[in-house]
């Protein structure tokens, strides 16, 4: 529904399933990913917000921020590309380049 609006990125801390992944494909968004443990570095990158959606939820609320210099990691880009997908991939190659990995 969000995604539908227009939402040019979301943020968050777990992995996306592959609905989600497809949905933001379609709608040419992101999701950022926030290193756990960051929580006071986004912060206080966080210049204002607002509240767009369920305000009754308090923390669970949707937010709209004003952000800079802000600590994340694009973990879905707009092509649907998932850094959780590309990530292993990558690491398992220079694991198997250097040896320590045996492959079947």
């Amino acid at each position: 529904m969000m995604l539908d609006q227009g939402l040019l990125a979301m943020v968050g801390k777990a992995e996306r399933g592959a609905i989600a992944i497809e949905a933001i494909k379609e709608a040419k968004s992101a999701y950022l990913m926030a290193v756990g443990g960051a929580a006071y570095l986004v912060s206080r990158a966080i210049k204002a917000s607002k509240v767009v959606g369920f305000e009754d939820l308090g923390m669970e609320a949707i937010y709209e921020f004003t952000v800079q210099d802000m600590p994340v990691t694009v973990a879905v880009d707009a092509e649907g590309t998932s850094v959780h997908n590309t990530g292993p991939l990558v690491w398992r190659e220079k694991i198997r380049k250097e040896g320590l990995l045996e492959t079947a």
